[in-house]
């Protein structure tokens, strides 16, 4: 039980102040991965300012499609068949995540789903903080082989019972989730939240639903309509400068989680002039992080190369004043 693996990590009696009010432990199970991929389950631990269990609560969600990969979550068409639309539970849904810290194994992932089922019922979602459970433990140096939710769970000998079940995976991680956080308390460690910023770009683009074939006989089309990456018309004019103006045609490049829509941001980027990079080289001329110190590829080859490394908050100031390319 949670009460029972709180004693490993005795809770501080001054807890601090600006810590979240409550907690919504969330996990989703899909279709896929992709953009246009839809929510099958869901599932919401609702934690209080500490850590302890309030409530919980599960549902099962018709995609109106493909279910995706049967073998990883075991939700089949016939078991979706008479499932409510997430239409139906977006009420109930947002009855539990308001007010909230959305907390996920890889937030980013589930918070993107989660604001896409919004966009598509025309809908926002009630969450304004994300915390991701992977960059809270590289916050308190956690002594993991890996970030796997299973190595996590492992860490503080919470045991697994259905691996990729919503509700299941949603346990075991808010019963990881609690000494973390207060551990993170104890020691006076800064929670990484970001900003959560609802879509509301969107496309109502249905996509048919399978009689046969399963999974591979499923083709995606995009919910949103989608744009084709043209090539940037402006020459590169080099690395970005600290306190000056981004110039049109310099080479961008993302890495991390960002509180924005990642394909947002590039569309943003793009519009300006921008020219976007989906690695780094030495001609690469802004990094943008919200996790300078983190081990990607990345962030490491920056480093290397001396490229300079921003974060999205100072990107995004950037973007509103970009320079026109020379001539």
């Amino acid at each position: 039980m949670l009460e029972d693996r709180a004693t490993a990590v005795s809770s501080p009696t001054q807890w601090p102040a600006a810590y979240p009010k409550g907690y919504a432990v969330v996990d989703v199970e899909t279709t896929g991965l992709a953009r246009d991929d839809r929510i099958i389950s869901a599932a919401v631990y609702r934690l209080d300012e500490r850590g302890e269990v309030e409530d919980h609560w599960y549902t099962l969600v018709n995609p109106e499609r493909d279910p995706g990969p049967v073998w990883i979550h075991g939700l089949t068409s016939e078991v979706l068949e008479g499932a409510p639309l997430f239409a139906d539970v977006a009420e109930e849904f947002a009855a539990r995540l308001d007010g909230r810290v959305l907390v996920a194994h890889n937030a980013v992932f589930d918070w993107q789903m989660i604001a896409r089922e919004y966009a598509r019922a025309q809908r926002e979602a009630p969450v304004r903080q994300r915390l991701c459970t992977i960059a809270l433990s590289k916050e308190l140096g956690l002594p993991l082989p890996n970030f796997k939710l299973e190595s996590l769970a492992a860490h503080y000998g919470v045991v697994q019972q259905r691996a990729h079940h919503a509700l299941d995976d949603a346990r075991v991680l808010a019963e990881a989730f609690q000494p973390s956080l207060r551990a993170a308390a104890a020691g006076g460690v800064r929670l990484p939240l970001l900003e959560c910023r609802p879509l509301t770009e969107w496309s109502d683009r249905p996509v048919p639903r399978q009689s046969s074939g399963g999974y591979g006989a499923y083709r995606p089309t995009s919910w949103r309509p989608s744009r084709r990456k043209t090539a940037c018309p402006y020459p590169n004019p080099g690395r970005y400068e600290d306190g000056k103006r981004l110039k049109q045609g310099m080479r961008v490049a993302f890495s991390g989680d960002t509180s924005v829509d990642r394909e947002l941001l590039e569309d943003r980027a793009t519009e300006a002039g921008l020219h976007i990079a989906s690695s780094i080289s030495r001609l690469t001329s802004l990094l943008v992080t919200n996790d300078p110190d983190s081990g990607t590829s990345k962030v490491v080859k920056a480093r290397q190369f001396g490229t300079p490394v921003v974060d999205e908050a100072a990107f995004g100031q950037l973007l509103r004043d970009v320079e026109p390319a020379d001539g």
